[in-house]
């Protein structure tokens, strides 16, 4: 699929996830068959970008492109100026944040609260859209609540005003995360718009990702919290939509790799200290799975040496390949 000038190695995209998709697990997605991986969300008050997060999440060298940055705002001059500061940072696409549903982005009238103004909508696209030369693409749940599922309209909106690509998850934001999502909205958007519409929402399977494919007529899926431990599930569902044949997930070796190989970058990103409380939620996420998981995570919860850390993970994996072998 195509997204402005650039085409993606293919229609599967990491969604944006505040505190997960940072430049470590945006690289290691792409390496394991994500087409595109979205950045974490930045928020438009530049005042805010001196902190340590927000120069991590500004931080894009050595990605492979199109890099995609998420700004969340409600104000569209600080959403165009956000937009051409990132620009020049090396952002190769600039992606509007309307579908977060968390209480703090809403109180500030931002994420998903927005689709409550369509008006306000059109304005924050249109001035994001005038600002940069690079494609802009727009993330949206299907309205704000049951009563008020206003995607359709939104999605006509933003192809007026010069949207390059829509991602839609299939809640609204009284939803949350709860319930299923529902992929009728995302359907009867795509049959109104001609731009790119990627479907999001509940997205976990390659069998999954194949239906909510075929029953939307989306051009692309979005894949969020199903990464999460899991980030070889873009190869999975590539193999299986390529071939119909399903792809055998990695080994406990071949996981204990992965990891190491995710930790390093983190501890090469935050440094090790803080590398090591980043890596906490990921190791949990890998091994939550596995047999003695608990146990593990305990010990993993109370050490601060990345060095201890990286021998834990070791011997875990190891422990877990042998007892796999034995089972079989």
């Amino acid at each position: 699929m195509r997204i402005g000038s650039f085409r993606l190695d293919n229609n599967l995209i990491l969604a944006p996830m505040a505190g997960v998709t940072d430049k470590p697990f945006r690289q290691l997605c792409r390496r394991l068959g994500a087409g595109m991986a979205v950045s974490e969300m930045v928020s438009s008050d530049i005042n805010l970008w001196g902190s340590h997060k927000s120069i991590h999440r500004l931080d894009f060298e050595g990605e492979p492109g199109p890099v995609s940055v998420q700004i969340v705002g409600s104000d569209p001059a600080a959403m165009a100026e956000a937009a051409r500061i990132n620009a020049g940072s090396g952002a190769q696409i600039i992606d509007i944040n309307m579908g977060c549903p968390a209480k703090k982005v809403c109180k500030a009238d931002a994420g998903s609260a927005l689709l409550r103004s369509e008006t306000l909508v059109a304005r924050i696209i249109a001035a994001v859209v005038g600002a940069v030369n690079i494609p802009v693409t727009l993330k949206i749940r299907t309205g704000w609540n049951r009563e008020n599922r206003n995607g359709v309209q939104i999605a006509r909106i933003a192809e007026q005003e010069g949207i390059s690509a829509l991602a839609v998850h299939g809640r609204t934001r009284a939803c949350g995360y709860t319930g299923e999502a529902e992929y009728e909205t995302i359907h009867r958007i795509k049959q109104s718009v001609a731009l790119p519409v990627i479907a999001n929402g509940d997205i976990n399977t390659p069998e999954k990702a194949q239906h909510v494919l075929c029953s939307t007529g989306a051009d692309g899926v979005m894949i969020g919290r199903a990464a999460l431990g899991r980030p070889w599930i873009f190869r999975q569902i590539a193999h299986y939509m390529a071939t119909g044949e399903q792809l055998a997930p990695p080994t406990p070796a071949q996981v204990c790799e992965l990891v190491y190989e995710h930790l390093q970058n983190l501890y090469s990103l935050y440094g090790r200290q803080r590398g090591v409380r980043v890596a906490r939620k990921h190791i949990a996420w890998y091994s939550e799975n596995l047999q003695n998981s608990s146990s593990f995570r305990k010990r993993i919860y109370t050490t601060d040496s990345a060095d201890e850390q990286l021998l834990l993970i070791r011997e875990f994996f190891v422990r877990s390949g042998n007892e796999r072998g034995m089972a079989a």
